[in-house]
């Protein structure tokens, strides 16, 4: 006897499923060694990173029939991981602040920082959350003021306005 109406629609959806998959897989596959440095800049941390990066694949799998413009996909990761990022922030278990009376001594480097170390990173990773976020997005993503706005969801102003005052805590913390 023939496949019923049920029998194809399962067919259908399990095609369905797997065209999912296969574009998803791709997209992954192709911009993840991008997406883990923004998910490393944020977290501070290889082990936080693949969290990161993992929990945004997770959230946008669930999302990626509802995504529409699938030129928007790098924006939209960016901004689960910044959110994840802040949410984690606040928890208190998370939180990476340690007080000394001194900062221990290391020489200047004046060389090229590619924020996987050096003296500049160790201070923008005392930055807050949504500092240290417009940190990253604009002088390591090198992303423009109106981009990092909308990634985060904020007006190009609170992106200056936080940017300034990132800039004058590392220039305080800086070795004159």
């Amino acid at each position: 006897m023939g496949a019923t109406l049920v029998d194809m629609g399962a067919q259908d959806r399990r095609h369905d499923r797997s065209d999912k998959d296969a574009e998803f897989s791709a997209y992954m596959s192709a911009r993840q060694p991008a997406l883990y440095r923004t998910a490393y800049l944020l977290a501070g941390d290889h082990a936080g990173a693949e969290d990161l990066l993992q929990t945004a694949f997770a959230k946008l799998y669930l999302s990626w029939d509802r995504i529409r413009d699938r030129e928007a996909l790098d924006g939209y990761v960016r901004r689960i991981m910044v959110n994840e990022n802040s949410s984690l922030w606040r928890r208190a278990w998370k939180r990476r602040e340690h007080a000394t009376d001194t900062m221990p001594e290391t020489g200047a480097l004046d060389t090229y920082d590619d924020g996987m170390g050096g003296m500049l990173w160790s201070f923008v990773q005392t930055l807050p959350p949504k500092q240290r976020s417009v940190v990253v997005l604009r002088y390591y993503e090198q992303l423009s003021e109106a981009e990092i706005a909308d990634v985060l969801g904020i007006s190009v102003g609170t992106v200056k306005s936080q940017a300034s005052r990132a800039l004058a805590a590392l220039r305080a913390r800086a070795p004159h």
